[in-house]
């Protein structure tokens, strides 16, 4: 399903903003392919979403006496106030060895660390998160984004209970949209799972 084909309501009040984050910053990843394909499916349902590439925070590995005697990295701070200020998560994860990237497993340590008028936790606690993951083998990302549900849960984060694992990237996915037409379903029907699960805080928070 090409993706481009769907239309916007432009009458559609905005569903909340999220911010989509992929765990590979490889040119041509099939991660960051998936994370835009994900990102138009919320935006179609109202969901305004910023992307960022981590490529552009760039940290040290969390060390805490680098932290004892440095701080928090600048770069961590910004993204801890991203992630603080928008109503939830969309995250692509690819998998490494079976489990989650260093990149964006560090990303998360860093952000959990607390900053003056925040606390380290808070940024992620009652966020909802979508994840999705794909990979060139049969399983998808699936081992890493069950790390990554392990992790992010830890940190109060209301992660979906249903998450969309893609394998044979290849042949799953191209510039075009999904190739498989179940596979469009599954990910359309997910980011409507989001799109409700966002009201659902809003109305709470109201």
């Amino acid at each position: 399903m090409k993706i481009e084909m769907l239309e916007q309501r432009s009458d559609r009040p905005l569903a909340g903003n999220v911010l989509a984050i992929c765990g590979s910053v490889r040119r041509g990843s099939w991660n960051g392919l998936l994370l835009r394909f994900m990102s138009d499916l919320l935006r179609i349902q109202g969901v305004a979403v910023q992307t960022i590439s981590l490529r552009d925070y760039v940290l040290p590995f969390y060390d805490g006496d680098l932290e004892a005697e440095d701080g928090v990295p600048a770069a961590a701070i910004e993204l801890r106030e991203l992630i603080d200020e928008h109503d939830g998560l969309l995250i692509a994860c690819p998998e490494y060895n079976g489990s989650v990237t260093p990149i964006l497993k560090n990303m998360i340590d860093w952000c959990s660390r607390p900053t003056e008028g925040l606390g380290g936790l808070a940024p992620f606690q009652l966020k909802p998160v979508l994840i999705v993951g794909t990979s060139i083998g049969p399983f998808g990302a699936l081992r890493a984004i069950s790390h990554l549900r392990a992790i992010l849960s830890k940190m109060g984060a209301l992660v979906m209970p249903e998450d969309l694992a893609v394998p044979n990237a290849p042949a799953a996915l191209s510039e075009e949209g999904f190739s498989d037409q179940n596979l469009s379903i599954a990910a359309t029907r997910l980011s409507a799972m989001m799109v409700t699960q966002l009201g659902r805080i809003r109305e709470a928070r109201a």
